[in-house]
């Protein structure tokens, strides 16, 4: 008899023979087996006549055993579940011995997520885990998805790659060279024309350059791959290793990049509560125990899915850097001191000052535009100065409750000139993006497009407040285990 997988399991009617296949979460009274396949949040019941199995099988029933029920399918007479299964054979799969089992995070009871992070390879057995990386692979599905049905077409962006495109620098080299004997010009310095790409090259920290290329040839494209960061930070909202989704649009200005972001996660998030309402329940009713154990001021301003619901029913406001500026000066919480950062123009808005935004003065999505043009990167198209002669260039951030900017984006300078002198000024080698300089010299187009971290999106959906509690195996400093 074929698998039923314990999701389906649930859905049917009683009076069908199945058989099912998971992992022991409990085994209580010697008569109820709790089983789980991953395929949902909720368990199976199985129920066990004592008498008529054979002692040495129920022994090996033990939590974290796997194990194969065949029986038939009734209506349940316990509360808690419409059906569980009448077991008639039990097949041990694999054993999991009680000892063992009580040292690690299968046992049954609540354990901290930094022993969850600590055992890794067995996290995703438990209910939290099970449900984040469930709505992990729905919000990928649903980023293909969106794009596919609006026409963008999938390019898959290089890894390994000789560019900065950030400008940043921190980024993790990329060699095949012996460590115990690299070769040295004259001068001494290492020869990278020796190395095997024959220059320097690293783990990429963006798909973005690579993404106009095609979007100036196919009209609409997106990356959606792993990216690189070599900063040394133990921060709850950074990642050595990360997912970027960036869009990049042909014929296309701010404008048009704000009204992408938006519906994108407007999408997006529509489709977790349509398609993921048990696992996000359970995360919400998780979220409001835990809040109810902190300080108010610690609490979330909304729970979970109010928050999602919060980003639906709202048009995202939109406001220029300079106006959200004067909006923070003007608050109270700057005249009392509230702010830990600085606000002054020409600043970067850190979290707190993005959340005051969202929260608490717009009460709804912010998009902040037109921010100064020093604190942004080098391929960020030039505005015109403002009546005081400060420089900004077409740069946009969408800011959400709780967790502040969520997406980054920009029109992107598609004059020649103006570029040209951006790289130098930003002490860009020409002949590091010489092909990206080449798209400014035939048939360039105004084109503009954006970064979103999904790991910053799954956060989001979740409710997890710890980048590292998204992905599956976290590459953080001095950490690469799994």
């Amino acid at each position: 008899m074929s698998r039923t997988k314990i999701i389906d399991a649930l859905k049917s009617a009683p009076g069908e023979r199945i058989t099912v296949k998971g992992w022991v979460r409990a085994f209580r009274s010697n008569r109820f087996i709790a089983l789980n396949d991953g395929s949902c949040l909720n368990n199976l019941q199985v129920v066990v006549d004592f008498e008529n199995f054979d002692e040495k099988i129920l022994k090996d029933v033990t939590v974290g055993a796997a194990i194969s029920v065949e029986g038939n399918l009734v209506e349940s007479q316990g509360k808690g579940q419409a059906v569980e299964v009448i077991a008639d054979t039990i097949e041990i799969l694999g054993t999991a011995n009680p000892d063992e089992v009580s040292k690690t995070i299968l046992q049954p009871k609540r354990h901290s997520l930094e022993l969850l992070r600590e055992q890794a390879h067995l996290r995703f057995r438990t209910q939290t885990f099970s449900a984040v990386f469930r709505i992990r692979h729905a919000m990928a599905f649903a980023i293909h998805k969106y794009f596919n049905d609006n026409g963008f077409f999938y390019l898959h962006s290089p890894i390994i790659t000789g560019s900065d495109a950030e400008g940043a620098g921190e980024m993790f080299r990329v060699t095949n060279f012996d460590l115990d004997n690299i070769p040295r010009t004259e001068e001494g310095h290492i020869d990278v024309k020796e190395d095997f790409f024959g220059k320097e090259t690293n783990l990429t920290v963006s798909g973005q350059l690579e993404a106009e290329l095609g979007a100036t040839a196919l009209g609409q494209v997106y990356t959606f791959g792993p990216t690189f960061r070599a900063e040394n930070s133990n921060t709850s909202r950074h990642l050595a290793e990360f997912w970027m989704i960036e869009p990049e649009i042909a014929f296309a200005d701010l404008d048009d990049d704000m009204d992408l972001g938006e519906d994108f996660l407007k999408y997006v998030i529509r489709y977790a509560l349509e398609n993921c309402m048990e696992d996000l329940q359970f995360l919400h009713d998780r979220e409001v125990k835990l809040d109810s154990q902190k300080p108010q001021a610690e609490r979330n301003e909304l729970p979970l899915i109010d928050r999602m619901k919060f980003v639906l029913e709202n048009d995202f406001e939109r406001i220029t850097y300079t106006r959200a500026i004067e909006i923070l000066r003007n608050s109270k919480p700057y005249k009392k001191n509230k702010f830990k950062f600085p606000v002054e123009w020409g600043v970067d808005l850190a979290s707190e000052h993005e959340r005051f935004l969202v929260e608490k003065h717009f009460k709804k999505p912010v998009i902040l535009y037109n921010y100064p043009a020093d604190i942004k990167a080098f391929y960020m198209r030039n505005n015109e100065p403002d009546e005081e002669g400060r420089k900004t260039v077409a740069a946009m951030d969408v800011l959400f409750p709780g967790i502040g900017e969520i997406i980054g984006g920009s029109q992107r300078e598609e004059r020649f000139d103006v570029l040209k002198q951006k790289c130098a000024d930003f002490n860009i080698p020409e002949d590091h993006v010489w092909w990206y300089l080449d798209t400014r010299r035939f048939g360039t187009v105004p084109h503009a497009g954006f970064g979103l971290g999904f790991e910053r999106l799954i956060m989001f959906v979740t409710g997890m407040t710890n980048i590292r509690d998204v992905i599956p195996f976290p590459r953080t400093p001095k950490n690469a285990e799994f």
